[in-house]
Formats: C-alpha cells, sequence, structure tokens
C-alpha cells in the first residue's frame, strides 16, 4: 500500500525530471514539457520544486533558462551541444492539440553526472515521463536518478506521455519498476494494454494490474468528459468542469501536479480530486502550459 504521512512534517523537494521545450503555436512559441509543466504547477502550488532536464546552447535555450527563473523555479538544467526540444503544436476548434517533435535534441542528451545523482539523493518526489526515455542516453540517466532517491521516502509518478512512436515496452516496463503513482489518458491506456499483452479492459482492470506491479496510485483523465484517481483502496471519479476552452495543452500537467500536491499537503482523496479538476479548467482557459494562477483560483485551492 502507499503510505503518504510519512512525507508530513519533512522538508520536500520535488523534481520535474526530463524534457524542456518549446511548444510551437502559430502565435509563436511557449515553454513547455511535461515534467516541467509539473514543477511549475507543484511549485506555484507551494512545494519546493527544480526542472530537472537539458537545453541547447541557442537562443531557445538562453530563452527558456530565463522563462523558468522569471516564473521562480529552481533549474537544474544542463546546456550541452545539441537545439533546445521544440513541438509542433496545432490546435483544433476544440483546443485538442496535435504534435511534431523535433528529433536528438538537448533533452535527448541529459548526462547522468555526479551534481544530477546528488540532486536524486536529496529529491523526494519526481515525476518523470516517456519522451525523454526515447533517446538511450537520457533514459539512462532517468533510470539512475530514480533509482538514486531515498527508498524510504520517495514519490515517484510515471506520467507515460505516450506521443508518436516514441516509447517501447521495455522502457515501459522499466519505468513502471520505478514507479508509485502511474498516470494515463483514455487514448493512451488502450495503446498500453496492447502493448504489455494484457486482455482489453478499463481502467479498473488496469489498476489490478498496476497492484500485481506493487503500484497503488492511478490518475486517469478522459478529457472534457472525467477523471477518476486511485489511492490504495479508495476510488474517486469526477466530471470535467465545462469551460471555454482556448488550449488544452498543460492541463493534464497541472492536474498531476495539483493531485500530488494537495495529498501531500493533507487534502483527502475527494478533496485533492475536486480542486485539481479546478485547477486543470483554469489552464484550460488561459494561454501556454505555465499560466501564472489568479488569487481566486490559490483561495479557493487553500
Amino acid at each position: 500500500m502507499l503510505d503518504l504521512t510519512k512525507f508530513k512534517g519533512q522538508p520536500l523537494k520535488c523534481a520535474g525530471l526530463g524534457e524542456v521545450l518549446f511548444d510551437v503555436f502559430k502565435e509563436g512559441p511557449r515553454i513547455g514539457g511535461a515534467p516541467a509543466n509539473f514543477a511549475y504547477h507543484c511549485s506555484a502550488l507551494g512545494l519546493n520544486s527544480v526542472v530537472v532536464s537539458a537545453v541547447g546552447n541557442d537562443e531557445l535555450g538562453r530563452r527558456a533558462l530565463q522563462i523558468l527563473q522569471d516564473f521562480g523555479l529552481n533549474t537544474a538544467v544542463q546546456t550541452v551541444d545539441k537545439p533546445t526540444g521544440s513541438v509542433s503544436v496545432e490546435v483544433d476548434k476544440d483546443g485538442m492539440p496535435t504534435y511534431t517533435f523535433l528529433s536528438d535534441t538537448a533533452y535527448d542528451n541529459i548526462a547522468c553526472t555526479d551534481d544530477f545523482l546528488q540532486l536524486a539523493a536529496g529529491t523526494q518526489i519526481c515525476c518523470f515521463g516517456s519522451l525523454a526515455q526515447r533517446s538511450e542516453c537520457s533514459r539512462r540517466s532517468i533510470q539512475r536518478f530514480l533509482q538514486t532517491m531515498d527508498p524510504d521516502l520517495r514519490l515517484r509518478i510515471f506520467d507515460v506521455n505516450l506521443r508518436q512512436n516514441f516509447f517501447s515496452k521495455e522502457t515501459i516496463l522499466s519505468s513502471l519498476a520505478e514507479t508509485e503513482i502511474f498516470k494515463c489518458n483514455d487514448e493512451e491506456l488502450p495503446v498500453l494494454m496492447k502493448l504489455l499483452g494484457l486482455p482489453a479492459g478499463d481502467e479498473h482492470d488496469f489498476y489490478h494490474y498496476l497492484n500485481s506491479l506493487g503500484i497503488y496510485g492511478f490518475i486517469y483523465t478522459c478529457g472534457a468528459a472525467s477523471s477518476t484517481v486511485m489511492l490504495n483502496a479508495e476510488v474517486s471519479t469526477l466530471p470535467t468542469p465545462k469551460v471555454h476552452a482556448v488550449s488544452t495543452v498543460g492541463a493534464g500537467d497541472a492536474f498531476t501536479a495539483s493531485i500530488i500536491t494537495l495529498l501531500l499537503k493533507g487534502k483527502t482523496l475527494k478533496e485533492a480530486h475536486k480542486l485539481a479538476c479546478r485547477v486543470s479548467a483554469f489552464v484550460c482557459t488561459q494561454e501556454g502550459a505555465m499560466p501564472r494562477y489568479d488569487k481566486m483560483l490559490l483561495q479557493a485551492v487553500f
């Protein structure tokens, strides 16, 4: 079972580990990347957060570091001789995005340095995904980071984030072995079940599979319809709030970050879930994946 009470009263450091990239819209580039988004939203909700990634020695890389600094985020971002990650984003009339990724970028070349491992040893909360593990270099570094975290006080969230063909059964299984809470959406679930050789089923069937691996937390989102969060024997399902969506980019990352942060701050599963829905709905009404929180939202959450 997953015991979150052991984190109470502990000084916690939270890492978003993986890609920092720019979502390139028609209107211009906006900083993103699921792990960076996660770290941003955890920070906005009061956790000590750090972005762990790599950028290029180029204009976008310098811009990324400046933006993250302006947001007040701590960074452990390496500068490497590869272009800063970017992804072309096309948003349809319903605010739903499609992505085209640049290959062999900075976040594909995260090095496993002494400083990197020292940071891992002092990190208690870490969110990571599959995209930055598409390269062998970053995959090895990410796995080492997860394994170096304190086994007695760590919460590792695997937000699978399937994109194009940038994933494999081997990567999914090795990541699940380093996971306490798993997150996916309704489009990813059937792909995962087929990839892992599981019979077709729903989120409850997949949660039983996760339990067999020793994973007792599951965050499952169904876009504009609903979301379900499972923690040990508890299950919470809520409809997605109806808003006029400008863009859904980053909403899932905000949802995950909110659930984790609020649970660690002592909210019940139902409370954390309800408030996380509100945070992600707010993000859908804003431009970009890292909008500044307004006072009314923060007052509602706390």
